[in-house]
């Protein structure tokens, strides 16, 4: 009765409707129109029209610090998609073989999600600490380190901010490809192993084929998330610190929206990177593309 009264699924669908104009939806094409305006500091009103009105994304083009954050970003999505759903991908394979334990091991591979982003920056932060981290006090105990190492310089850099990153989204995508897994029948391996197939066979002409859409649903979450990646890197590298090098698309859209009060060019650069997650998500989908079995 309730789906034949289309009045009554009006009732249902135009208040979630209305929160997503007005929290969602208005706020962007909003941040569109400030992107070609003179606002300083995000409580600041406007000042008026760009002079000319495209200044802030001209500007864009000559800033390196831009074509930085945007070069470290795509090295993040490439390491998204292979470490973060490739060892989400392995591990979700090993745990739906075994039968005791395997809760225990989702909890916990879960569980950094669970924990604040700021937290896991603080600590990671306390891991890789020049004079008596974690890391270089274990190299020092195991004879491998003649002198300390500055972990959050030089080439360095990169790979102390992105490695907390992808730890800490493992889970994420462990859980959906978990549930991916458990949609697969069980009669299909049966049948398989009757038939002689090893394990590997099994996974090569079963698992991985069955869940290939799942995987394409991981790779495009993985490489649109990418492009938002903020809270941790900022709280390890905040201001792109040491030597700028460490930018990516969302920490320096924020360092210019709070930090600068160059609100109008923060607001461009979300534009940047509405647009280019836009533009990946469908290279993505034309490289993975969804079958139907």
């Amino acid at each position: 009765m309730i789906y034949k009264n289309k009045k009554m699924l009006l009732v249902f669908l135009v208040p979630a409707f209305a929160f997503m104009a007005v929290f969602l939806h208005y706020p962007f094409l909003r941040n569109i129109v400030n992107s070609f305006q003179e606002i300083s500091g995000l409580a600041g009103t406007s000042k008026g029209w760009q002079d000319p009105w495209y200044a802030n994304y001209q500007t864009m083009l000559q800033d390196k610090n831009v074509w930085i954050s945007l070069k470290n970003t795509l090295i993040l999505m490439g390491m998204t998609l292979v470490f973060q759903v490739g060892i989400a991908l392995v591990l979700a394979i090993l745990v739906d073989q075994i039968r005791v334990g395997a809760k225990l091991f989702r909890v916990v591979y879960f569980f950094p999600i669970v924990i604040s982003a700021t937290a896991l920056g603080l600590m990671f932060n306390l891991i890789f600490l020049y004079d008596k981290g974690m890391v270089n006090q274990l190299l020092e105990r195991l004879g491998y380190a003649g002198k300390l190492i500055d972990w959050k310089s030089g080439s360095f850099a990169l790979f102390t901010m992105f490695l907390p990153v992808i730890w800490q989204y493992v889970g994420f995508y462990f859980v959906i490809l978990v549930t991916g897994l458990n949609n697969i029948p069980v009669d299909l391996y049966e049948v398989a192993e009757v038939d002689g197939a090893s394990r590997w066979q099994r996974i090569r002409c079963i698992t991985l084929p069955l869940l290939h859409n799942v995987l394409c649903t991981c790779a495009v979450l993985a490489v649109t998330g990418a492009l938002k990646v903020f809270d941790l890197p900022w709280v390890m590298f905040p201001k792109g610190m040491p030597t700028n090098t460490t930018w990516l698309t969302g920490t320096y859209m924020y360092y210019h929206s709070s930090e600068t009060r160059n609100t109008d060019y923060g607001c461009a650069l979300a534009v940047l990177i509405v647009l280019l997650g836009i533009v990946a998500a469908r290279v993505v989908n034309a490289l993975f593309r969804e079958k139907d079995y």
